[in-house]
């Protein structure tokens, strides 16, 4: 909207297919939305009572700019002993969100005019996090016939003098790839020969189907040039507790907690102790939760495949999949619009990610087995 109240940053409209989902979600009362990432499963009821009873016991207050010592010091023990991995304590900041940390994240290492190398299709929210942070993405393509794998010859061609980081996320949203080690490696390669940063987006850890997850700072050569972002959204259903944490030098840490006195100053105290509860529990509480999005995804690969006119990879991670639409001869807007219209079901079209999502849509499994079977029942009339 343009208008002299307005910064010329927000004249053009910057709303995203995302955002826009959650209007049509109202729109039928019978709906079954598959569009945005939110599980339906509720924060794990030890979780919420241990956090509140952190909070009759006085943590309502603002806490270390860095965040608790505490889930500070257990982030760093949950990366030890899953990953044998050494985390100091001054490497790790507790924020509000990842989607915060992100930002921080590019606004802390960002010059104007830097690039960012995003892998595409990518998740959504990129483009405009590097632009606020007066970057500039570039845009790395990733193909279906390859598992979306990040191809080190096209990455080396993209880099510039202008090149300053990289952001990898996988698994990823929204194709459900998992990189595997030799991609990781190449992609190290890449940012050591170049002297790049790459930031690890690093949100769905736990769904990781196939292999187990390698995070990209434990490979040679990469923990002083790696800034990991790390979120609790997902991996154990605390979408609404906004928090998250990054991993990274110290000189980077400390200048994003200066930065950041200036922004939201510290995380939500509740929600950091939550997050503390959650990690102590995790081996209670979360390989329920991924066994039940394995179980959701497979069981929507196995139904998709029984659709001629659909085509999807092998599910290997994360609670996304990202269906080949192409045959039907119909736009990733037109599949969306015309699911939404005659079968009540609502996803996220492919060019919400990227132009290379075009003939795509991602459907998100966050909703139980039974509305799933509702949905693609519903699908399987409209193209069978």
């Amino acid at each position: 909207m343009k208008h002299p109240f307005l910064s010329k940053r927000y004249w053009n409209t910057i709303s995203t297919p995302m955002g826009k989902s959650v209007a049509l979600a109202r729109e039928y009362k019978d709906l079954i939305n598959l569009s945005l990432g939110d599980p339906d499963l509720t924060t794990d009821e030890r979780i919420i009572k241990a956090a509140f009873e952190d909070a009759a016991a006085g943590h309502t207050h603002y806490t270390d700019s860095l965040g608790y010592m505490e889930l500070r010091q257990e982030i760093c023990n949950y990366y030890q002993n899953t990953f044998l991995h050494n985390v100091k304590l001054e490497e790790c900041m507790v924020t509000t969100s990842g989607c915060h940390a992100m930002w921080l994240v590019l606004e802390t290492i960002l010059d104007d005019g830097d690039e960012v190398i995003i892998h595409e299709p990518y998740f959504t929210p990129y483009l405009q996090q590097i632009e606020l942070a007066r970057g500039k993405a570039v845009i790395l393509k990733t193909d279906e016939e390859d598992g979306f794998q990040i191809d080190p010859q096209r990455l080396e061609s993209l880099i510039t003098n202008r090149t300053k980081a990289i952001i990898v996320n996988t698994p990823n949203n929204p194709t459900g790839a998992c990189f595997s080690r030799s991609t990781l490696e190449a992609i190290a390669q890449v940012a050591i020969a170049k002297d790049l940063i790459v930031i690890a987006d690093d949100i769905y850890t736990a769904f990781s189907f196939q292999e187990p997850f390698i995070p990209i700072r434990t490979i040679e050569g990469m923990r002083e040039r790696t800034i990991t972002i790390g979120s609790f959204s997902k991996d154990y259903c605390m979408t609404g507790w906004r928090i998250g944490y990054v991993l990274a030098p110290p000189f980077i840490i400390n200048t994003m907690v200066d930065i950041n006195e200036n922004n939201v100053f510290t995380a939500p105290s509740i929600s950091q102790r939550a997050a503390l509860h959650a990690l102590r529990m995790r081996e209670e509480v979360q390989p329920p939760i991924v066994e039940e999005f394995k179980s959701r995804v497979y069981y929507a690969y196995e139904r998709i495949q029984k659709i001629e006119a659909l085509h999807v990879l092998p599910p290997a991670g994360s609670i996304y999949l990202f269906v080949n639409i192409k045959k039907t001869g119909l736009s990733s807007n037109q599949f969306v619009e015309k699911l939404l219209r005659e079968a009540h079901v609502l996803v996220i079209p492919g060019n919400a990610f990227g132009e290379s999502g075009e003939g795509y849509v991602r459907i998100a499994l966050t909703v139980g087995l039974s509305t799933l079977e509702e949905a693609f029942d519903r699908m399987e009339k409209m193209f069978l």
